[in-house]
């Protein structure tokens, strides 16, 4: 009984990374068949089609920008700020857990504080 929680831990992360990307595949191959039908039946296919197929496109919004790292920065940051709120939280019934939970939240801070100075600095540049 105890393997279960680490199992269904590892098991969610993996259905995390998979489940997006089968969905992809199939939604891919449902392309393909509907414009191998098309062909089959004779039908021209429009330049668009074809360039969309040819080439890498990103979806919208995925470019870095100054805007998006600031926002991100400051969902990392209250991350970090969330789980100090829990370290003190729980210091107050266990007080050697303080510490470990403070320095366990440095973590998303420092990386929330990184993204917060990406995204000042590129400000300037755009």
């Amino acid at each position: 009984m105890e393997i279960l929680v680490p199992l269904g831990f590892f098991a969610m992360i993996a259905a995390i990374v998979v489940v997006p990307r089968y969905f992809k595949s199939m939604e891919r191959q449902k392309m393909a068949d509907t414009i191998r039908a098309a062909i089959e039946r004779g039908q021209p296919l429009p330049p668009e089609v074809v360039d969309a197929m040819t080439t890498e496109v990103k979806s919208k919004g995925v470019s870095p920008s100054p805007q998006r790292d600031l926002r991100t920065g400051v969902i990392w940051l209250f991350v970090a700020g969330g789980l100090a709120a829990f370290g003190v939280l729980v210091g107050m019934e266990e007080p050697d857990a303080t510490y470990p939970l403070l320095a366990f939240a440095a973590f998303p801070a420092f990386i929330g504080a990184a993204f917060v100075v990406l995204g000042l600095l590129n400000k300037s540049k755009v």
